[in-house]
């Protein structure tokens, strides 16, 4: 006889960074050391991702939109100008491309991986075509190949979005560096963290030579290279440029984060296989597809299907899980659903069923290295006490 649910005393957050001492005595030492903005950790921090990734430039950035918005930049992107991009993708994706004046268009998706659908990017391209931004979702690669193919068809540029992609590989290569652009997230409920912040990949040294100089008011050369002992308090501006610099304090977690990043990643999928395991005795809720290519899948996200079969609707579901103690998340609503793009592109609701359909179901669970096997069971009792009283 199965044993009757019994509510934690606790509340299990749908993410919690893994935030050690030897991250506190980092920032302890860089507050102590008198440079706290840009400098000497920073650099560091760079040359450390650009090894890991095996990329041959890096730009570290405050945020992952601060990146899209000088990448877009530096692409040359115009008014006008349209970008085809998956809806299921966090709005800021799509928001940079809208604030310079650039059309978003908006594709279908694979409703089992919610990776971005190759065929309906094919479809979408026109003669005002300039780019694709693709989403590596939830940790998962999306079909870079398929996608190279298109765009070198085309004569398009691809701006990998990878925000959930640090540590995961698509046939062996690192993501990020299949174009001459992507960039990385370091927000809490990433794999790794630096509070905020991003990272730009480049392969073009061009392009990488004017992101510098868009990321900081368009100087060449940085603060750190001109206040630093040696350094020339000349400034010359080659551009209009932002201010989106990445911080020491913020480097000072990456540098302890990134090298943990592949432990982090290592909890998280077998934490992800417990789910899978667990999952497959409960026929109301679709577990995550993976994709059927070789890749290497660093589980950002572990993000269900509340089917029809459940018998609740999925803000319900997240609001029982609540009461009982389990925290979730939504990753994402269909972008183009949302109040200013269904304005904006009032033909575009409607057309994307599979994105709708995945859109109005999917709940992200609790992930996170921390979390024990007890912790997973626990999410999976609850989901199941859901389901049984909302059949009653």
């Amino acid at each position: 006889m199965p044993q009757p649910f019994v509510k934690r005393d606790t509340f299990l957050p749908f993410s919690r960074p893994t935030i050690r001492q030897v991250e506190i005595d980092e920032v302890v030492d860089t507050l102590r050391s008198g440079w706290i903005t840009t400098g000497p950790k920073a650099e560091r921090f760079e040359k450390s991702f650009a090894a890991y990734v095996g990329a041959p430039e890096v730009l570290a950035v405050s945020s992952a939109t601060g990146g899209l918005h000088i990448g877009l930049i530096a692409l040359g992107l115009q008014p006008g100008d349209e970008v085809i991009i998956t809806p299921m993708t966090w709005a800021a994706t799509s928001n940079m491309v809208e604030a310079l004046g650039g059309k978003s268009v908006f594709v279908e998706i694979d409703p089992d991986t919610l990776q971005i659908d190759p065929e309906s990017v094919a479809a979408a391209v026109t003669d005002r075509t300039v780019g694709i931004i693709p989403v590596h979702f939830g940790g998962a690669p999306c079909d870079v190949d398929r996608l190279l193919e298109i765009s070198r068809r085309h004569s398009l540029w691809i701006f990998e979005d990878a925000a959930h992609g640090v540590g995961t590989r698509y046939k062996g290569t690192h993501v990020g560096l299949f174009d001459r652009l992507a960039v990385f997230s370091f927000h809490p409920i990433k794999n790794m963290t630096t509070g905020e912040g991003g990272m730009l990949t480049l392969t073009d040294p061009d392009l990488a030579r004017k992101l510098r100089a868009l990321r900081f008011h368009g100087l060449e050369k940085q603060a750190w290279n001109r206040y630093a002992e040696g350094g020339t308090p000349q400034v010359e501006i080659v551009l209009p440029g932002f201010k989106y610099n990445f911080m020491d304090i913020q480097a000072a977690l990456g540098i302890h984060q990134l090298a943990s990043v592949d432990e982090f990643n290592a909890r998280r999928r077998e934490l992800a296989a417990l789910y899978h395991e667990l999952f497959a005795e409960v026929p109301e809720i679709g577990r995550p597809g993976v994709p059927a290519y070789d890749h290497f899948h660093t589980w950002h996200l572990y993000v269900v299907k509340v089917l029809d079969a459940a018998g609740i609707a999925r803000d319900s579901f997240m609001a029982a899980l609540r009461a009982r103690n389990v925290g979730t998340g939504l990753h994402f609503r269909a972008v183009h659903t949302q109040p200013y793009y269904a304005q904006k592109y009032p033909e575009v609701p409607g057309s994307l069923p599979k994105a709708e359909w995945a859109s109005d179901r999917i709940c992200s669970l609790p992930l996170f290295p921390e979390m024990t096997e007890d912790d997973v069971r626990y999410v999976v009792d609850a989901v199941k006490d859901v389901l049984v009283h909302a059949k009653d």
